[in-house]
C-alpha cells in the first residue's frame, strides 16, 4: 500500500525542543529524491515541541528522503511510496502554451474565481455555510487572506491571529470611525517572532478541504487594510513571516501565492517586494502560480518571478491587450462586484457582472466575481463567506460549459470580429476553424450571417448567457443565417462537425 499518493501530501513529523522560541532557534530541513524528482523543502514549528516537513510528490514510485534538524545528532533517514494520484486531483495549475492555464496532467483550467477574503476567519457555522454554497456553485479558486481584514463590513475581531498576542479593543469601532484606526491602532500586543499555529492549522484545514472540492486557494499573503499592525511589519519580519508560510502551505496542490491584495497602497517599495516574492521563488519547489494584484497600478508582469497576471480593472478590454503585452495568462479578480453598496466598485447588477465575465472568457482571460449585496446582516459574501444572494453566480457554470466545448478546453478572442460582438475560437491553433463563439453583449441582433468556407459543416446554436440556454438552429456549411432572440446577452455557437 502506497504511502502517499501523487500530487498529495506526504509528511514527516518528530519531537523536539519548546523551550525558548523554536520558531527562530531552531530548523527543519528536508530533502527528497526519486527517480524523476528532487526537492529541497523547510519544516516548521507546530507548537507543543511539534516539528513538521511537508511535501507534494509529483510522480508515483518510490522516494527517498533525509531529514536533518538543529537539534538532531544525526539525519533521519528512509524511503516512502508514492501511489496514483486521488480521484480529481490534477496537481498543479500551471501556465500553458499560448499563455493559457492547465494542470500538471494536462486537463485544461479555466478560472472561475471568487473573493471572499476573510471567510475562513469566521465562527464555524459561518465557514460551513461558505462550503456548502462552494459545493454548489461553479467557482474553481477562491481569493482570501491569512491576516484579517479591517475595514467597514469587517469591524469585528477574526477567530485567530496569526501571531501570539493580544487585539486592541475593538467595542469602539463604528462604521464612522474605522478609518481613525488604520495600521498598527494602539492597544495591540504581538511578538511577529512567535506564530499561533492554531491559526495557521486552520487555515491548512480550510485549504485542504477545497482542494479536496477541486478549487484554487489563491492565498493573499499581505493587505492593507489593516488595524493590528499586520500592515506596517518589518522587512525583516515580513520575510519571516514568508518563509513560515510558505513551509505551511506550499505542499497543498491547490495553492496560489498572491503576494497582496492591492499591493500599492502599501509602504513597500519595488525592491521589498521583489524580495518577498524571492522567498516563493526559492522555497517553493512545486512552483505554484505566483502574482500580485493592483488597486491603481497594475504591476510589471513582465518580471519573471509572476507566472501570472492578476489584474483589479473595469477596463476588461484591454483583457486580450494585456496578453500580448506580458505575454501571460491574464486573470481578472477583481472586476467590480453584484452588489448594492454606497461604493462605485460594489454595486454593479448581476446582468453587468455576468456581461464581464463573458466579454473576458472571449478575450481568453479569466474572470473574477464578488458579491457584496446588503440586507443579510451585513454578512457579504465578499469578505465573509456564507450564503449568496445574488444573481449572477446561478449562471457560470454554463460560461464554463461553452468553454469547455472548444477543443482543447480553451479560448482566445478572434483577430477579426465586427464591431458589435466578440468572436472566440480555441486557444490552440491546431484546432481553429473547428469552434466558434460569438458574443453580443447588451445589443440584441435578431438575426446573424455567417460564412466560414464552403466545405466544412457546423452545427449552430443560438445562446442566451442570462437564461442559460443553448437552442439547435440547425446544420450548416457555405453561407447561412442565425435566427436569435432580440434580447441582450445573446450569442452564438459553431460547432465543426
Amino acid at each position: 500500500m502506497a504511502d502517499a499518493s501523487r500530487y498529495g501530501v506526504w509528511e514527516i513529523c518528530l519531537n523536539g525542543p519548546k523551550d525558548g522560541n523554536p520558531f527562530t532557534e531552531q530548523w527543519v530541513l528536508l530533502n527528497v529524491c526519486s527517480l524523476n524528482e528532487r526537492a529541497e523543502v523547510d519544516g516548521f514549528y507546530d507548537g507543543e515541541g511539534r516539528y513538521i516537513a511537508r511535501f507534494m510528490p509529483s510522480f508515483e514510485g518510490e522516494y527517498r528522503y533525509e531529514l536533518t534538524a538543529s537539534f538532531l545528532d544525526a539525519p533521519v533517514k528512509g524511503t516512502f511510496t508514492v501511489g496514483a494520484a486521488e480521484e480529481g486531483n490534477h496537481g498543479v495549475v500551471r501556465t500553458s502554451r499560448y499563455w493559457g492555464l492547465s494542470y500538471d496532467d494536462g486537463t485544461p483550467y479555466f478560472s472561475i474565481g471568487t473573493t471572499c477574503y476573510v471567510w475562513e476567519l469566521q465562527s464555524d457555522e459561518l465557514i460551513e455555510k461558505t462550503f456548502e454554497t462552494l459545493k454548489n456553485s461553479a467557482f474553481n479558486k477562491i481569493r482570501f487572506c491569512v491576516f484579517p481584514k479591517h475595514y467597514v463590513y469587517n469591524l469585528h475581531e477574526p477567530r485567530s491571529y496569526p501571531f501570539e498576542g493580544t487585539p486592541m479593543d475593538s467595542s469602539v469601532l463604528t462604521k464612522e470611525n474605522f478609518n481613525n484606526y488604520k495600521g498598527a491602532a494602539e492597544g495591540n500586543h504581538w511578538d511577529f517572532s512567535r506564530f499561533n499555529t492554531a491559526h495557521f492549522r486552520h487555515i491548512e484545514n480550510c485549504i485542504k478541504r477545497l482542494g479536496d472540492m477541486g478549487i484554487e486557494a489563491d492565498i493573499i499573503l499581505f493587505h492593507p487594510y489593516d488595524r493590528w499592525g499586520f500592515s506596517v511589519l518589518s522587512e525583516e519580519e515580513d520575510l519571516f513571516y514568508m518563509r513560515y508560510v510558505t513551509a505551511r502551505f506550499a505542499a497543498f496542490h491547490n495553492v496560489w501565492w498572491s503576494l497582496a491584495n492591492e499591493y500599492d497602497l502599501m509602504n513597500k517599495s519595488d525592491e521589498q517586494w521583489l524580495r518577498i516574492a524571492e522567498v516563493l521563488v526559492k522555497r517553493d519547489p512545486y512552483r505554484h502560480m505566483r502574482s500580485v494584484h493592483n488597486c491603481f497600478n497594475v504591476y510589471d508582469f513582465n518580471r519573471p518571478w509572476c507566472t501570472h497576471c492578476s489584474i483589479q480593472h473595469s477596463a476588461i478590454e484591454n483583457t486580450d491587450i494585456w496578453r500580448q503585452r506580458y505575454m501571460k495568462p491574464v486573470v481578472l479578480d477583481e472586476i467590480c462586484y453584484e452588489g448594492d453598496i454606497q461604493f462605485g466598485w460594489g454595486n454593479l447588477t448581476g446582468e453587468e457582472l455576468l456581461r464581464r465575465f463573458w466579454e473576458i472568457a472571449l478575450r481568453g482571460g479569466h474572470p473574477g466575481h464578488g458579491e457584496t449585496l446588503l440586507g443579510h446582516d451585513d454578512v457579504l459574501w465578499w469578505s465573509h463567506g456564507g450564503e449568496l444572494h445574488g444573481e449572477s453566480h446561478k449562471r457560470f457554470g454554463f460560461l464554463r460549459d461553452i468553454v469547455a466545448l472548444s477543443p482543447g478546453g480553451q479560448i482566445v478572442a478572434s483577430e477579426k470580429h465586427r464591431n458589435d460582438e466578440i468572436k472566440a475560437e480555441p486557444l490552440n491553433d491546431r484546432y481553429r476553424g473547428k469552434y466558434f463563439l460569438y458574443y453580443f453583449g447588451n445589443r440584441r441582433p435578431s438575426f446573424r450571417e455567417y460564412y466560414i468556407d464552403d466545405d466544412t459543416e457546423y452545427e449552430a446554436y443560438a445562446l442566451d448567457t442570462w437564461e442559460c440556454t443553448k437552442t439547435y438552429v440547425g446544420t450548416f456549411k457555405g453561407k447561412f443565417r442565425v435566427e436569435l432572440a432580440p434580447k441582450p446577452y445573446m450569442g452564438v455557437l459553431l460547432l465543426a462537425k
